[in-house]
Order: structure tokens, then sequence, then C-alpha cells
């Protein structure tokens, strides 16, 4: 005899499976990274990074028509400078690569694309730690009043929301002070709330030329063995100001408890050496299948906002679905 209910009953098609299905990937939950070069003439693809670019100033508009045309919502801005001093002088200069790069995006798009600017001084030092170095490591309370300097200048330039990925503690409270002493109240910040120390990074780093000249960041960055630490972490943010926490690297229990847990909207970052794995795997396995995939289970687990190098390429599969 069999039992009475059979799960298949609702599996039987696809009209089904679209009508009970708790989780969904839509194009309107996407974030694309693009990367700024003051040294360029021409965009420069990524060797790290099969199928990314760096771009020049000059090519930010054809680039922003580009995620327009497809419906992306956001961009998130990485600058890389001519010019690297031990402060990191240039991410906040008022003429810095990412100030640039916001006000030629949001002279093309307007009020129809959400620019991110990345806040973070690894791409702007010298030594490439994400903050002032003294005796030897970063000093934490000195880190603080340049991001709030980064933060004001890139509010100035137009940007929708800040992004402060430097793990420094109470960088949202600096953040928040200096943009609401400064007129920019309404700016949210979206805090690289638990970003891990790994090994996901390596790629992003010879993009974005931002590895540490000596030492590492593991005295800043989460330990990777940690999971109750990401919860103390994204809470302070929280009340801190952060409107928006993030998960970085895109790990599916971290994810599934800060969403669970703090209720608060949750981003996710499929970082470099993510995407570079599913290039790899591409050569074994059917790419788009397998990058939707990767996705939705990332919003299954509870990210609310997905920040991929494979944005482009998921929007335009999700046309044809």
């Amino acid at each position: 005899m069999f039992p009475r209910t059979r799960f298949r009953r609702l599996r039987k098609n696809k009209k089904f499976r679209d009508f009970v299905c708790e989780s969904s990937l839509d194009v309107g939950d996407l974030v694309y990274p693009i990367f700024v070069d003051e040294n360029l003439k021409e965009k420069k693809e990524i060797e790290e990074m099969p199928g990314q670019f760096t771009y020049p100033l000059g090519e930010l508009s054809k680039l922003t028509e580009e995620i327009l045309e497809l419906k992306i919502p956001a961009v998130i801005v990485f600058g890389i400078p001519s010019y690297k001093d031990p402060q990191g002088s240039s991410a906040y200069s008022r003429d810095g690569i990412a100030q640039k790069a916001i006000r030629e995006i949001k002279n093309t798009s307007g009020e129809d694309l959400i620019v991110i600017g990345d806040l973070c001084l690894c791409e702007y030092t010298d030594h490439g730690h994400c903050g002032v170095i003294k005796n030897g490591r970063v000093d934490n309370d000195e880190t603080l009043k340049i991001y709030g300097k980064i933060a004001v200048s890139l509010a100035e330039a137009g940007v929708d929301i800040v992004a402060p990925s430097g793990m420094m503690d109470g960088m949202v409270m600096a953040i928040r002070d200096s943009l609401d002493r400064e007129g920019f109240s309404d700016v949210p910040i979206m805090s690289y709330s638990v970003k891990y120390n790994t090994v996901l990074y390596s790629p992003f780093r010879y993009a974005a030329q931002s590895a540490p000249k000596f030492g590492d960041r593991a005295s800043y960055q989460m330990d990777i063995r940690n999971s109750d630490e990401a919860i103390r972490e994204a809470k302070a943010d929280i009340e801190e100001g952060a409107d928006i926490i993030m998960v970085k690297p895109s790990f599916l229990d971290i994810i599934y408890r800060v969403k669970s847990e703090l209720r608060c909207p949750t981003a996710t970052f499929c970082v470099s050496g993510e995407y570079v794995m599913l290039k790899m795997a591409s050569k074994y396995l059917d790419e788009k299948r397998n990058v939707l995939e990767y996705h939705l289970c990332r919003k299954r687990a509870g990210a609310d906002i997905l920040i991929t190098y494979y944005a482009k390429e998921i929007a335009e599969w999700l046309r044809e679905i």
C-alpha cells in the first residue's frame, strides 16, 4: 500500500515545480563588480580571471549602457590608482579614480543604476594593507579617520551606497558619523561585516594590485574556523548603523545563520576564487546550469543580494528561462 503523501505530484512538470518553488533567482538580485584602472587606455582582460576585465574611464559609459540593457540593478566600483602612498591618499581624493568612475557611471545611468563604492585602502596603499601601518601593524583607530574621509569623498562624487571592506573595528560607526556630519545621512552603508581571511581572494588581489607587501590580513579579517564570531561581527555593525550586511565569501552556513538570526538585508559576495572555480569547472560541467544552481543556493540560504562576476551571464541566461 502506497502512502497518501506523494511528493512527485508537485514535481510532475515545470509549471507545477515553478508554482511551489521556495526560492528563485532574479536579475534584480545581482550586483556586477567593476575594476577601473587609472593607468589603462583600453580594457584589459584579467589573466587570473578569464572573461573579466579592468576598464579605463573612457569605456565606462559603454559598459554602463550594457549593464542597463541587461537590467542589472547595481554595480560595485573598485579603483586602481596611478599613485600609491602609505596613507592611501588617492582613495579620498576628489579626483581619485573611484570618484571619477562613480561620476562617469552616474552621468550615463542617472537614477537607473545603483552605484556602490567599495571603501578600503588596500588598492591605494603602497604596502597593500587595508589600513595605516604603525610599528609594523595596522593601526585600527588611525585607519578609521581615513575611512571617514573616503566615505565623504565617495558621497560627494554621487555614490548611492558606501561599502566598507577593511574589517576595522568600529568602521561603520566612524563612517556613519562622517557621512551624517557632512550632510549625507541618506547614503546607506553596506558593510563587509563578515569577511573571512581566505585564499579565495587571490585572483582579485592580482586584478586590483592589492596584495599585501608583507605579512597577511589575518589580524583583521575573520578566522575561517569561526561561525559564532560572524554573528557578533554582523550584529555589531547593525548596531553601529549598517543598513545592509555582507557575507564574504558566499559560505552557505554563514549566510543562513546571519539571515535567520539577525533578519537584516543580507548581501553576499561570490568572490574571485569562487568565480575561477566555476569557470574552470565549465570544462567538465554545463557552465550555465552549474552557475545558476550555485547562485540559487546562495539565495536559498538567505542572501537578498548577490555580488558576482557572473552577473552579466546570469542576466542573459535568465532571459532564456
